[in-house]
């Protein structure tokens, strides 16, 4: 039996698809050979790019981990959220060095690593809040059903 309110049966799946696409697109836009379009919108627009190329990924990654755990009864687990903040953190300065160690047409910089800190802070705060949104939702609709289920049996 699955419940709508808290992702059980496809909602985390969904989300989980929804993850891996983000996560492709930033990986495409980390490693293209050719950097960013020239010129670019504003100033410093690269910045805004790598902070969002890090907070959508990392905002759905938590949803859907947290939406599984639900889906299987379970609370959202607080490992989980700092597992995925240090995998996105350390790929931030991965991918910097290996622009600037393995790409002649680009260069790594540090400015890029902090846009993805806050990028990946911003997602982590934003998927948990989503996520804890869906939780009190489960936590409010069980315990309703918990008080109908005596007046039923009757």
């Amino acid at each position: 039996m699955t419940d709508r309110r808290t992702g059980g049966g496809s909602g985390w799946r969904g989300a989980a698809v929804a993850a891996g696409v983000a996560v492709a697109a930033q990986l495409w836009g980390l490693y293209r050979v050719a950097g960013p379009p020239s010129p670019p919108w504003f100033p410093h627009a690269d910045k805004l790019e790598h902070a969002v190329g890090f907070a959508l990924p990392v905002a759905l990654v938590v949803l859907a981990l947290g939406l599984r755990r639900l889906s299987r009864g379970r609370e959202s687990a607080r490992r989980a959220l700092v597992g995925v903040v240090a995998v996105f953190a350390a790929h931030a300065v991965v991918s910097e060095l290996v622009q600037h160690t393995f790409y002649t047409g680009r260069t790594g910089d540090p400015l890029d690593v902090l846009a993805d800190g806050v990028g990946t802070a911003v997602g982590a705060l934003v998927g948990s809040a989503v996520l804890g949104r869906v939780a009190t939702g489960a936590r409010a609709g069980a315990a309703a059903d918990v008080v109908r289920a005596p007046v039923e049996a009757r």
